[in-house]
């Protein structure tokens, strides 16, 4: 045994990566193995965090972007006192168990976000970086600090390829996020081979020119220089980035610095030969006695941080009790009393509104009763009516920090409000082109995966976005978004419709996507139709049949809604009786009862045309293989948006044609 406790942790850690990882015959041995005294150092030394008090709100937190090194995360977990035992560090990556392939918030204590695919992590991290920012502006008062607290991260050179962590660095040197610190694990190994084959970049010249404060440390083995490095970063305004070059599979002594230890065992003998290399007994799962005084050291430290700011919160209570039990509030993420209430309302007009200035004056209304609302567009804020009226930005005013510039920068974009969300405090929104939702995919897959409250404010949602063509005409956008569990997809029939998609957005517990118009559409007379309130369950009767059941449905969503209730007229003018159905979001309508859906969608009716300007693909859900559809199957072409409907069937003649033919096939 290694007679210095810490490198005793060390070799623990190592140790427990392999053994981990050979017994589940999966996973990513060499990362953990190499990074051991970096992350001994970070949990043991650095983050201020209280494994009894995972939740502590003013605690540090720690990123591994490089998800794949999972058991690097799961041993230091186990080690410095989380809820984790070492059964569960020997269920590695089996079923129902505390320590999955890549960590997963709200599934193992102390995780932070879900990470895996590479650089999500690291856009998360900058994301939680700003809401400290704007928790601290909003509640540190002189003489009383309540929110001043860091965000570690370790991330890998497969995480510092990927687009998303580009544009996520750019963004945090502009931005200033001096309490932002990286590692980067400078290991020159990847999957394939040297990173050389593909990765040959200057990375800290990269990260000095984002304006980052850089240091480098030439062996992954000195603690006292990644100590060093790690206090010059906390002494510097900017963001740090620390290099620290390791060697992938230390000390196994044939896989060492070879891609064969990054994602596979190491094997039996290979490591039976590393422990004792290690000087470590040969034997699976084995945990000194000797770590135990280490684990306390850790929980007494995190304990003597937490009480300590649980102090500073009592005399801040007693100082600013208004303030106080605001704070109580957004951390426990409780929208305030009232925050629904005095929204706009339309009146109804033939010429209409957009939905997307229609959502502008929603979100501004909205804005002004939910201060924990921040966010912004890609560069798009205009266009997307995104901005909050009067509010400070993270560039410039005076205040709270709330309006976002992201730049071009939709996949950071995407990345950095999951960390808002997951940090906490805050509820987060991201705005762009409904097309390039595409750019935030995978963002918006994990926000789903982590049932994040993240919210997208997605515009220009069809051909009705006219002579941009289409490059910017979203066809397969809708149905591809709601392929995707847990994700709302709201799309709003008008200004009315928008305004409750909005409240339900809000109140929705998962991340909720608005998809709006860039054109005019009318404002729907309630007086004469039912209340837009019914946007709120998802779908509902917009216009009863006249003159007896309905023998036809008619459904459709968004732009399309207003040209259904024309066809509704002249099918009438035919004596058919159709009712027509406002449906704008799936994932709540599946949410009510099946009394309620049977009412506004009843069984008995198999006469059903769907008016969508989207691919059909989805809808057999609720027209049935013999429905018909009015929708694009193609791609778009640049024209006014009126010609463009007009060319591409959008007409009262063809919504009663295949109505004729629904009715013809029941």
């Amino acid at each position: 045994m290694a007679q210095d406790p810490h490198q005793t942790a060390v070799n623990t850690l190592r140790a427990l990566a392999m053994d981990a990882v050979q017994a589940a015959n999966s996973g990513h041995p060499g990362t953990p193995m190499a990074l051991a005294p970096l992350g001994w150092t970070l949990f043991s030394r650095l983050l201020e965090h209280d494994p009894a008090d995972p939740a502590w709100p003013d605690r540090d937190r720690f990123v591994l972007s490089c998800g794949h090194a999972s058991m690097l995360q799961y041993g230091l977990l186990f080690l410095s006192g989380y809820a984790l035992s070492l059964d569960d560090i020997k269920a590695f990556r089996q079923w129902g168990s505390l320590t999955p392939g890549h960590p997963e918030v709200f599934h193992t204590p102390g995780v932070e976000t879900t990470t895996g695919p590479l650089g999500q992590g690291l856009g998360n991290a900058v994301g939680m970086a700003m809401a400290e920012r704007h928790l601290a502006a909003r509640f540190n008062r002189p003489g009383h600090t309540l929110v001043d607290h860091r965000t570690w991260v370790i991330a890998s050179d497969g995480d510092l390829m990927e687009g998303v962590a580009a544009e996520a660095a750019s963004l945090a040197g502009h931005l200033g996020l001096g309490k932002l610190i990286v590692f980067w694990d400078d290991n020159e190994i990847t999957i394939d081979g040297r990173t050389d084959l593909a990765f040959g970049e200057e990375t800290v010249a990269r990260f000095a020119a984002y304006g980052w404060h850089t240091e480098s440390v030439a062996d992954g083995e000195d603690v006292g220089a990644i100590m060093r490095a790690a206090e010059a970063a906390k002494g510097d305004p900017r963001p740090s980035f620390i290099r620290v070059r390791t060697i992938i599979g230390y000390p196994a002594p044939n896989l060492q610095n070879t891609s064969e230890a990054h994602g596979a065992p190491l094997g039996v003998d290979e490591v039976t030969r590393t422990k004792g290399e290690m000087g470590w007994p040969d034997a699976p799962f084995v945990v000194p006695r000797e770590v135990d005084a280490l684990r306390d050291a850790v929980l007494a430290r995190g304990k003597a941080a937490r009480e300590a700011w649980q102090e500073r919160r009592a005399q801040h209570r007693a100082a600013f009790p208004d303030d106080a039990a605001e704070l109580d509030r957004v951390l426990s993420g409780t929208l305030p009393d009232g925050w629904d209430e005095g929204l706009p309302e339309f009146p109804a007009d033939d010429k209409g509104l957009a939905t997307r200035k229609a959502s502008g004056a929603v979100l501004a209304a909205l804005a002004a009763r939910v201060p924990e609302l921040i966010g912004g567009s890609a560069d798009l804020a205009g266009s997307n009516n995104s901005r909050i009226p009067g509010a400070a930005s993270f560039v410039a005013g005076d205040g709270p920090p709330r309006n976002v510039d992201w730049g071009v920068r939709e996949h950071a974009m995407g990345a950095a409000i999951n960390g808002m969300a997951l940090h906490g405090g805050v509820v987060p929104y991201a705005a762009t082109f409904f097309v390039f939702s595409d750019y935030m995919r995978p963002a918006i897959r994990l926000a789903a995966l982590m049932n994040l409250r993240t919210r997208y404010i997605l515009t220009h949602d069809s051909i009705g976005l006219g002579e941009d063509g289409p490059t910017h005409q979203p066809v397969e956008h809708l149905a591809s978004l709601r392929a995707m569990p847990r994700l709302a997809v709201l799309r709003p029939a008008d200004a009315n419709e928008t305004r409750e998609c909005w409240k339900a957005a809000m109140a929705y517990d998962g991340p909720a996507a608005l998809v709006l118009t860039r054109q005019s559409v009318p404002t729907l007379d309630r007086g004469r139709l039912a209340p837009a309130e019914g946007a709120q369950r998802g779908g509902y009767v917009l216009s009863e049949a006249t003159g007896g059941a309905p023998a036809l449905l008619l459904l459709a969503t968004g732009s399309e809604v207003a040209l259904a209730l024309r066809a509704q007229a002249a099918l009438a003018e035919q004596d058919v009786r159709a009712r027509v159905v406002s449906l704008p979001c799936w994932e709540l309508f599946e949410a009510q009862d099946a009394d309620y859906r049977e009412a506004v969608l009843p069984a008995a009716v198999k006469a059903r045309v769907v008016v969508e300007a989207g691919v059909r693909f989805g809808w057999e859900r609720y027209i049935g293989d013999r429905g018909r559809a009015v929708s694009l199957e193609h791609f778009g072409a640049s024209a006014p948006a009126k010609v463009l409907f007009e060319r591409f069937g959008f007409t009262v003649e063809r919504i009663v044609a295949e109505a004729r033919r629904a009715l013809a096939d029941g």
